[in-house]
């Protein structure tokens, strides 16, 4: 089982390096700069260590509220002290849940 844990691990700590280096070789093409593979390296590294952080946090809201599911009630709180990304996140979230409910009424009728 932490055979299985890890592989998992490895294969999304793989797909994310892919992911940031498609996003600086974008970046660096469309500002004629040049980055190494360290860096690269470094960067996912952070951003692996981040949604780690991310995670523990969101498991410990939801914990909190005594769910067993993260919801997007967690990720709002999450989100609180970056009120940008909290009106982002919110109004997502709003216009989600409007067109599921406009959805629901059409198909009523």
């Amino acid at each position: 089982m932490a055979d299985d844990d890890e592989d998992v691990r490895e294969r999304l700590k793989a797909a994310l390096w892919f992911a940031v280096g498609k996003m600086v070789d974008e970046e660096t093409l469309r500002r004629n700069r040049n980055v190494t593979p360290q860096f690269i390296g470094a960067l996912t590294e952070m951003v692996w260590a981040q949604i780690e952080n991310v995670a523990m946090d969101l498991e410990s809201f939801s914990r909190h509220a005594g769910r067993s599911t993260i919801t997007t009630a967690d990720v709002l709180l999450l989100a609180r002290r970056n009120n940008d990304l909290h009106a982002i996140i919110k109004d997502f979230v709003d216009e989600t849940k409007a067109a599921k409910t406009k959805g629901k009424g059409k198909s009523k009728r």
